[in-house]
């Protein structure tokens, strides 16, 4: 989330208005998991569990109109919940190894 001038001048009055917010959805299936202020181009980012991304959408809309926020929704999803296994660190399987791929160098 990144505020607007709006959303500094609200946040700059009551330090809190973007954490009540952000609690006090009026969306039953929508649940704020975490809160964090952050550096950098985003000012804040909440973790929240929602059943899709159309009631995600639903609380940044809300979110965005009570504390002046432009919201980006990334959804995400477990690694543990991808179909397949993910190797760390990667297998080199397929790629030259570097012996190979100096050969045919002069």
């Amino acid at each position: 989330m990144t505020l607007t001038q709006e959303g500094r001048h609200l946040v700059n009055d009551n330090p809190e208005i973007v954490l009540h917010a952000a609690h006090s959805s009026d969306l039953p299936d929508v649940h704020c998991m975490g809160l964090y202020a952050v550096l950098g181009v985003h000012d804040f980012i909440t973790i929240l569990e929602a059943p899709d991304n159309e009631a995600a959408a639903r609380f940044s809309l809300e979110l965005g109109v009570k504390v002046g926020v432009e919201i980006q929704t990334v959804p995400a999803i477990p690694v543990s919940r991808l179909d397949h296994k993910i190797e760390w660190p990667p297998s080199s399987q397929g790629m030259p190894s570097p012996s190979e791929s100096d050969e045919g160098e002069t």
